[in-house]
């Protein structure tokens, strides 16, 4: 069986080089990181990026035992941000 995730905005170092292009470079991170949110993913529920830990632990799951009856999922890891065609 086969399941897969789906990842988010995710807090890499590439992205942080991304954020800090469109917000003003000498804010601290957590503000420009707010910033970023507020300006560019309104409607992203969680106000900030994921952090890789956090993708990583629901792949921990999914790997696991305890996720043996759930197959065949692609499973949102994305705090809330879904990306639509419509306004």
């Amino acid at each position: 069986t086969v399941n897969s995730v789906i990842a988010g905005p995710t807090h890499t170092g590439g992205v942080e080089d991304f954020v800090y292009e469109l917000v003003d470079k000498e804010l601290p991170w957590d503000e420009a990181q707010r910033e970023f949110m507020r300006l560019h993913r309104p409607q992203s529920l969680l106000q900030r990026l994921i952090e890789p830990e956090e993708i990583a632990n629901l792949v921990v799951y999914l790997s696991s035992a305890q996720a043996s009856a759930t197959t065949g999922a692609a499973v949102r890891v994305d705090g809330g941000y879904v990306d639509s065609i419509l306004p």
